[in-house]
């Protein structure tokens, strides 16, 4: 664990990610029809994630993407998804930030 990462409180140092060439890869648990739509926090190591679209056509990937673009302070076109798209688990990777960011900025974001 880097020194940067002791400093993130101990939920999202849990957040299992990797850094390649200017951008981060993690995994998101999503959960979708919820009440609200939110940062839940950290399970099994992948980012828990409520959504309040269906997972029919992709309205609940696309609500994902706008969901991490506005917490990340990146652009929508920034949020990919790789692995997942049918599914509940994803595997996103986010252009132009790097981990210690993500972290801090869903340590600010969850509810």
């Amino acid at each position: 664990m880097s020194k940067a990462t002791n400093q993130i409180p101990g939920e999202w140092a849990r957040l299992e990610m990797s850094e390649r060439a200017g951008a981060v890869r993690f995994s998101v648990h999503v959960r979708p029809r919820s009440s609200r739509c939110s940062i839940l926090g950290v399970r099994e190591g992948a980012l828990d994630v409520a959504l309040t679209a269906p997972p029919a056509e992709g309205a609940a990937n696309e609500e994902l993407r706008k969901l991490l673009s506005k917490v990340l302070e990146v652009r929508r076109a920034d949020v990919n998804i790789l692995v997942g798209v049918s599914s509940r688990s994803k595997l996103l990777e986010i252009n132009g930030t790097s981990s210690t960011t993500v972290r801090e900025q869903f340590s600010k974001a969850k509810r």
